[in-house]
């Protein structure tokens, strides 16, 4: 199925059962891969596979609001957007700041366990990435789900880059490196995010507001097509004079 499926007017919506069920799917693995990845990110003192799992959990919380405004007015859908927007803004800062504060903290990454970590996320947001492939061109909040699980897979690949490093180096400094991009990527896409949900925010209001200027007065559509007839009664009751 693709996007074009759920509204035939402007970006896919969401309002699709096939779209739905993947999102649960995609949720599911998102919450599983938070708990063995923060458990792992811990064992092996990885601030790169901690910052992972940070987001797994950001992004199934974030999946879930997204799966809960679908069908709601584009200026909620974009509200929610731009919520998941900042909140991943703010990740990207956290894992920013935890970052520099694990420079100056003495720790060795444990290169293995990152390496098998990183490679079963890989696989998880792969599988994710496929099943949201075809509705990667949606409205800012189905665009929001396409773009995290994206990031994900791409994390996971510098991630077990970063263990190779480790492994090679026998420092820790590829792990930190892997983790000021991995913040990179979530301040990138929050932007991208908030733009696109403020855009549609604006465009939500404009059609709010003709809608309430069609009910306001008591008879819709009709009132035009009334004031259109009486015009053109006028035009020719003075074209016989």
């Amino acid at each position: 199925m693709s996007a074009s499926h759920g509204h035939s007017h402007g970006p896919f919506d969401g309002m699709s059962d096939t779209y739905k069920q993947r999102l649960w799917m995609v949720i599911f693995i998102n919450a599983a891969m938070f708990v063995v990845e923060m458990t792992a990110g811990q064992f092996a003192r990885s601030q790169a596979l901690q910052a992972d799992a940070l987001d797994f959990f950001a992004d199934a919380v974030t999946y879930g609001i997204s799966l809960a405004v679908i069908g709601a007015s584009l200026k909620v859908r974009s509200t929610a957007a731009a919520a998941k927007g900042i909140s991943l803004f703010l990740m990207g800062l956290w894992v920013f700041g935890s970052t520099l504060w694990r420079v100056f903290y003495d720790g060795m990454p444990e290169a293995p366990v990152m390496g098998a970590i990183g490679l079963m996320a890989l696989a998880a947001n792969v599988a994710s990435v496929l099943l949201l492939m075809n509705y990667k061109d949606g409205d800012a909040n189905v665009r929001s789900v396409w773009l995290c699980s994206r990031n994900d897979a791409i994390g996971n690949v510098i991630v077990m880059i970063a263990a190779l490093g480790v492994w090679g180096t026998a420092t820790a400094w590829p792990d930190l490196t892997v983790a000021f991009i991995m913040a990179g990527l979530f301040l990138n896409s929050s932007t991208q995010i908030l733009w696109q949900s403020y855009q549609e925010w604006k465009q939500g209001g404009a059609e709010a507001l003709a809608k309430k200027a069609e009910e306001g007065c008591g008879c819709g559509t009709s009132c035009a097509i009334g004031a259109d007839h009486a015009h053109g009664h006028e035009s020719h009751h003075d074209h016989a004079h």
